[in-house]
């Protein structure tokens, strides 16, 4: 009843959160393009934004471990509040600093929204941390439904009102991590971190359970699996990033207005999030590798579809389809992080590979700008999608030597 509750408290969360993250996500690099006055920094500011998330994940995964989940993650989401405020009066005064300041401190919210799908599965067991993680992900639908309604009913009233669409869509940022911050903590109860601790003490199955004492984080590094997950991740991660980030740019440039960019906006996180049950129930059946292939086969194929033409529905595809790929690398990534540490050793390590991924996003926020610039969307989809045989490969070699040990363990068995 507890892991219930704990899990219901945090799809909330991550649903509000979520939809304040698409209001901002939709205009970001429209507005770096206008408040610095260069294309080639349209990027500029989401970069800034994902070192926020890089290093507020890495804080928060100590911070979790010391002040307990429940403290953790309501701070990140409050910070991440105060820093949307910022960004609209940024936008409003029309300082480019300031706003890059105001989307570094929206960073904490994101680390805190990421982080919580593992709060969610240590406090199941690990044939049930697939769907949990899942169960936390799939939330992030509702910003799908949500942010386009908001954005059809509030933009016409306030444009009557001589509100600017590039700033108002942060003062619902604002308000939507607050609440996520009010909601975790009243409601993030008893503390996760106790109870994935007594769970881990019944769990006799697997490494969370045969040793207590936290191993050092290099030598997690070098557990395959572990690897694997953070790699594919992180890859993932990477690709995605890249192609959203100037994906609003592009249409912008190609005369599609807010409404469309709206729409193929929603639809790429409706990929990103509403098939997290499945991807989460095939994680728990088939296993985390096989989920993170096909992951990596579909972000490939989503960058190809969205380099065909500028028209909505090539581009829309395509982003729909690098959601959907980010997804299973997400999901299948996640589960199988959380099989490789016991309680002691999980916020810190998933905080450090949550910090990773952070720091590719801001790379590649950085980059998009720059390699639109030059040699266009298409290109720069190509360039994506080949960067996708990471974790495609990471994942079939991960897969191959897993069911190699089987066979030797199967085998010795039957010698015995």
């Amino acid at each position: 009843m507890n892991s219930r509750k704990i899990t219901f408290t945090l799809s909330v969360a991550h649903a509000l959160s979520s939809t304040g993250f698409l209001a901002s996500a939709t205009i970001t690099s429209i507005v770096g393009a206008d408040l610095s006055g260069r294309t080639a920094w349209a990027g500029v500011p989401s970069a800034v934004y994902q070192l926020g998330v890089a290093a507020a994940s890495l804080m928060l995964g100590y911070a979790m471990d010391r002040f307990g989940r429940r403290r953790a993650l309501s701070a990140g989401f409050a910070i991440g509040a105060c820093g949307a405020g910022i960004a609209l009066w940024a936008i409003v005064a029309r300082t480019f600093a300031g706003f890059l300041c105001g989307l570094a401190l929206m960073g904490p919210a994101n680390a805190a929204a990421g982080l919580s799908r593992f709060v969610a599965a240590e406090v199941h067991p690990r044939h049930e941390r697939g769907r949990a993680i899942a169960n936390v992900v799939v939330a992030g639908t509702a910003g799908t439904v949500i942010w386009p309604l908001l954005s059809v009913t509030l933009g016409p009233w306030l444009a009557g009102l001589n509100v600017s669409d590039l700033s108002w869509p942060y003062g619902v940022s604002m308000m939507l991590l607050a609440l996520a911050s009010v909601v975790v903590v009243v409601f993030l109860r008893p503390e996760p971190r106790d109870l994935a601790r007594a769970i881990a003490h019944d769990d006799r199955q697997g490494i969370a359970a045969t040793d207590d004492s936290p191993a050092p984080l290099g030598q997690i590094l070098q557990r395959p699996g572990a690897l694997v997950a953070m790699a594919s991740m992180v890859a993932g991660h990477a690709i995605m990033v890249m192609v959203m980030v100037i994906t609003s740019l592009h249409m912008r440039n190609h005369r599609h207005g807010v409404a469309a960019i709206s729409i193929t906006t929603s639809l790429h996180v409706l990929g990103m999030f509403a098939f997290s049950i499945l991807s989460g129930r095939l994680a728990d059946r088939i296993g985390r590798a096989p989920v993170i292939m096909a992951g990596a086969a579909t972000l490939m194929l989503a960058c190809v579809v969205a380099s065909l033409s500028p028209a909505f529905v090539p581009i829309t595809s395509g982003l729909f389809l690098l959601g959907l790929g980010w997804n299973f690398c997400f999901v299948g990534g996640s589960s199988l992080l959380s099989d490789q540490l016991s309680p002691n050793e999980r916020a810190r390590t998933q905080g450090f590979n949550d910090l990773l991924m952070g720091l590719v996003a801001a790379s590649g926020s950085f980059l998009s700008g720059h390699v639109f610039a030059a040699v266009g969307y298409g290109r720069m989809g190509l360039i994506s999608a080949a960067v996708s045989v990471v974790p495609l490969g990471l994942a079939l070699w991960w897969q191959m030597t897993r069911s190699r040990r089987q066979l030797a363990a199967a085998g010795a068995r039957t010698g015995s």
